[in-house]
């Protein structure tokens, strides 16, 4: 099930996807929108989206991913979770 808007899906985001790249460094800010950075290779990257133009933003169904239309065209972001390992091991010990 998808949430009803992007805005709701940026609050639990870990990472984001934009036009296929993956960005680590993106902050959402109330008044003044959603903000990403990314390197591609040596060059930055750098978008920025009002809030007006987070809560326009639709959800493909087909391609499970947001369109949002910016100052410099369409885009495409995937919302990602991260996820990491544990190197904790199992406190119950078969072998023991």
């Amino acid at each position: 099930m998808t949430a009803q808007t992007l805005l709701e899906v940026l609050e639990h985001c870990d990472m984001l996807e934009i036009d296929g790249l993956h960005a680590f460094e993106f902050a959402l800010y109330e008044d003044d929108g959603l903000h990403i950075e990314l390197m591609d290779g040596r060059v930055t990257k750098h978008w920025e989206f009002t809030p007006e133009q987070v809560r326009a933003a639709t959800f493909d169904d087909t391609l499970q991913s947001w369109i949002i239309k910016g100052d410099t065209g369409e885009h495409r972001l995937v919302c990602l979770d991260a996820f990491g390992g544990s190197n904790d091991e199992d406190e119950t010990d078969e072998d023991a």
